[in-house]
């Protein structure tokens, strides 16, 4: 009886051993929260759209990006939360309306995507590294950022970096009030331990990114009042991981942008991109009038 007991245990122990060997594996082949580009190209294609993916060097980083319309329009730059990719907004980039306005960018953030995978940087790092491609494509049209989730914050850094440069900032449940964000002090245990080995794909990166926001979120609040061109603010009011009173905040805090305007979404969680397209592609559609 002894015997079978410890063969139990052991067969136990093995079990579990595996069990975490196969997690530790997957953990660094799943959830990265991105398409390959051929995958995405034959995509489109099959739309009729094409779809341009390039990658720019800005300074020592490679920053993945994927562009679709006439370099002669004005454009529309979507910024992706936390996790995630270009891809998020692969809808809007599709939608035949939009199309016919706009040239649209949607990039992949540092450290997600194909932008140097899992090695994020904080706001003011990001900021430095996207402001390359602003500058690049540059084409004497409106340049509308358009930020969801922790890109709401980075396009109103991105505004302060490159004064004149934005014509307005569309903040998709944007986090950008300090006082709102969680303390969440097991972020770092799981970030600076062998702990974040475990964390699958993009989870990681975003886990490290979303502990520098508590001190990014500070500092931006500083100069916020810095920006000056109009801003949308979208917003659901049911909203249980960035809350709604980030929309008090903002414009309480945005004293010299031209204009402010809010679109409270009622019973709308954080997921407004995806759950209320129509609405935000309205907005879109009339950002040049």
């Amino acid at each position: 009886m002894g015997q079978m007991k410890k063969k139990r245990k052991k067969i136990i122990i093995l079990f579990i051993c595996s069990f975490f060997l196969f997690w530790l594996v997957q953990a660094q082949r799943t959830m990265k929260f991105r398409e390959p580009d051929d995958k995405a190209k034959k995509e489109f294609d099959s739309l009729g759209i094409n779809l341009a993916t390039k990658t720019i060097q800005a300074g020592n980083f490679s920053l993945h990006y994927v562009q679709v319309s006439s370099d002669t329009m004005p454009t529309l730059f979507f910024v992706h939360g936390s996790p995630g990719s270009w891809i998020v907004f692969k809808h809007y980039l599709q939608d035949k309306a939009l199309l016919k306005k706009y040239r649209m960018i949607s990039v992949d953030r540092p450290g997600f995507g194909y932008s140097e995978f899992n090695h994020p940087k904080n706001l003011s790092e990001q900021s430095a590294i996207i402001s390359y491609l602003l500058r690049s494509v540059q084409n004497n049209k409106p340049i509308f950022l358009i930020g969801h989730s922790l890109g709401g914050p980075l396009i109103v850094k991105l505004d302060i970096d490159n004064p004149g440069l934005i014509s307005g900032l569309v903040i998709l449940a944007g986090s950008l009030d300090p006082q709102a964000e969680k303390p969440e002090k097991w972020r770092p245990i799981l970030s600076k331990t062998p702990l974040k080995y475990f964390i699958p794909g993009a989870w990681r990166p975003s886990n490290e990114e979303l502990w520098y926001l508590k001190k990014d979120l500070k500092e931006l609040d500083k100069s916020i009042d810095r920006v000056a061109c109009p801003v949308w603010l979208i917003h659901g009011d049911k909203d249980n991981l960035v809350p709604f009173s980030n929309v008090a905040y903002a414009k309480r805090k945005l004293v010299n942008s031209k204009n402010i305007e809010v679109m409270a979404l009622p019973n709308a969680n954080h997921f407004i991109p995806w759950t209320h397209f129509k609405e935000i592609k309205e907005v879109l559609l009339n950002l040049t009038q």
